[in-house]
C-alpha cells in the first residue's frame, strides 16, 4: 500500500494566547511542557503506519521554515506553502493533487497538526483499519473520538450504530451543538467527536472534489498544469487565492454518500484552551515528562510550564511560562498566568473563552 500522510498545519491558535502567537502558532510549540511541539508529536503519531519520506505538510507561507526546522526529515518539497488561508478544502484539495502527481494509487491520511493523543498504539490500529478499508474503494471514513462529556466547542459525527473500533456508516455530521443538543447526543451513545481526521483513497477524494466542489477541484487543474516547471511558485500564488473559502467538512464530508467512522477513546483533545493544556499535563504518579520537559504538577492542584516557576499559596492554577526568566505567581485561584516574548496573561479559567477577544489588536 502506497500511504501518504498530509498534516494540516496553517492555523494561528488565537485562543491560546500569548503562548500562541501569530508568528509562531500552537502546532509549533511544545504546549505540554513535554520536550516535543504538536506537530512532532503529530508526527510520531502516524510513524507506525507511513514512511516519513511519504509525509506532506500544508502550512502557511509564513511558516515554512519553522517546518523545516522542527521536521528535518521531511522532504522540502513536500512542505507546501499556502499563499493565503482558504479553509481546509483547498488545504487538502493542493495537497492531494500534488500527490495524485507522482502517487496516482495512494491512500491518503489527512490530519490536523495540533491535536493530542494519548493511546496512541490504538489511534495506529484505527488508522490501519480504516486504510485497508478505503484502499482500492470509493470510501471515506473519519475517526470519531468517544466523547467524554457533553462538549459544545466540537462538531459530531452521527453513526449508524455504537460499534467501538468498527468501521461503520456515517448518518451526519453535526455542527456544534448547544448544551442541551450535546447532553442528548451523549445519552443516544452514537455520536462522536469529530477530529477532523480523514482517510481516503487519492482518486476517491479528487472525485468526491469535482463532484462536490467542482470550482476548487478546477482551479487544482490548472494549478497542476504547472507542477515541476519555472511557473509553479508563480501560478500557486496568482490561482490558490481565487478558491473557494470553504471547510471539507462543507465542501466534501456533509454531501458524499460513502462516509464511514471508525470511533474509538483514544485519549484525544484538540488542547484548544489552557483548562485542556492544564488537565493533559501529567500527574507525579502518571507518565513522567520527557527529558527536555519542564512541566509539572504541584501542591494544590496546580500544573506548571517552565524552568523557574515560583507557586505560592495558589490553588487549581496553571503558569504556562516556557522559555521566561524566573516567575513568581502568588494568592491566585483557578487562574492562568501565561508568559511569552515580552506578552503576559492573568486571567480566571472561567474567562478563557474571551482570551481570543482580549488579546485582539484592537485590545492593545
Amino acid at each position: 500500500m502506497d500511504t501518504h500522510v498530509v498534516i494540516m498545519a496553517g492555523g494561528i491558535g488565537s485562543r491560546l494566547w500569548p503562548v500562541s502567537l501569530p508568528e509562531k502558532p500552537k502546532q509549533f510549540i511544545d504546549l505540554l511542557g513535554i520536550g516535543k511541539t504538536m506537530i512532532q508529536m503529530t508526527v510520531d503519531r502516524f510513524r507506525p503506519v507511513c514512511d516519513i519520506e511519504n509525509f506532506w505538510v500544508v502550512t502557511s507561507e509564513a511558516y515554512t521554515d519553522i517546518v523545516k526546522q522542527q521536521l528535518p526529515e521531511i522532504p522540502e518539497e513536500q512542505i507546501l506553502a499556502e499563499p493565503v488561508a482558504r479553509n481546509t478544502a483547498p488545504c487538502i484539495a493542493y495537497a492531494c493533487w500534488k500527490i495524485n502527481a507522482k502517487h496516482p494509487d495512494a491512500n491518503i491520511i489527512v490530519t490536523p497538526a495540533d491535536a493530542l493523543v494519548i493511546n496512541v498504539q490504538k489511534f495506529a490500529a484505527a488508522i490501519r483499519k480504516a486504510l485497508n478499508f478505503t484502499e482500492g474503494s470509493e470510501r471515506i471514513v473519519t475517526v470519531g473520538i468517544e466523547p467524554s462529556r457533553p462538549e459544545t466547542g466540537y462538531g459530531y459525527i452521527n453513526a449508524e450504530e455504537r460499534k467501538p473500533d468498527e468501521i461503520v456508516k456515517v448518518c451526519e455530521f453535526k455542527e456544534k451543538p448547544d448544551l442541551e443538543t450535546a447532553e442528548s447526543y451523549i445519552a443516544a451513545g452514537n455520536y462522536f467527536w469529530n477530529a477532523g481526521i480523514f482517510v481516503w483513497s487519492c482518486k476517491t477524494i479528487m472525485a468526491e472534489l469535482r463532484k462536490h466542489a467542482p470550482q476548487i477541484a478546477g482551479v487544482m487543474d490548472s494549478i497542476a498544469a504547472s507542477f515541476g516547471s519555472w511557473k509553479e511558485e508563480e501560478t500557486l500564488r496568482e490561482l490558490f487565492p481565487t478558491c473557494e473559502k470553504i471547510s471539507i467538512d462543507y465542501a466534501v464530508m456533509e454531501k458524499s454518500k460513502s462516509i464511514f467512522v471508525i470511533a474509538s477513546d483514544l485519549g484525544w483533545s484538540d488542547l484548544g484552551c489552557f483548562s485542556s493544556i492544564k488537565e493533559h499535563i501529567p500527574m507525579p504518579d502518571e507518565d513522567p515528562v520527557p527529558d527536555g520537559g519542564s512541566a509539572k504538577a504541584i501542591e494544590g492542584d496546580n500544573k506548571v510550564i517552565g524552568k523557574d516557576i515560583r507557586v505560592f499559596g495558589c490553588e487549581g492554577c496553571l503558569v504556562h511560562a516556557e522559555g521566561a526568566g524566573t516567575v513568581v505567581v502568588s494568592g491566585l485561584k483557578d487562574y492562568i498566568v501565561a508568559v511569552k516574548d515580552g506578552h503576559t496573561l492573568v486571567c480566571p479559567i472561567s474567562e478563557e473563552q474571551l482570551i481570543k477577544e482580549y488579546s485582539a489588536p484592537e485590545n492593545g
